[in-house]
């Protein structure tokens, strides 16, 4: 009877140490649409930031400011059609 006592208290204990090493569920992934859809909101962000430091540079010439925005159009323009592809 002892023996009984012990060894199912000691399955018991080990049936919750096992329990309790459970790794939590994995959190879900996102979808694609909302992958594209973070990556055009980080690719916006990323645009308007080096729009401002070009706008506000110091020394640069209206002229240099202006071939500098083209490139940058251009360069976002390129990356949002391959965004678009991706989809």
């Amino acid at each position: 009877m002892k023996k009984l006592l012990i060894s199912t208290v000691l399955l018991f204990g080990l049936s919750m140490s096992v329990y309790g090493q459970k790794r939590p569920p994995a959190p879900p992934h996102p979808s694609k649409t909302e992958l594209t859809n973070s990556k055009s909101r980080e690719l916006q962000k990323r645009y308007n930031a080096e729009k401002k430091l070009i706008m506000n540079h110091p020394i640069a010439t209206k002229k240099m400011k202006q071939e500098q925005l083209k490139a940058l159009n251009l360069r976002y323009q390129n990356e949002k059609k391959l965004l678009r592809s991706a989809r």
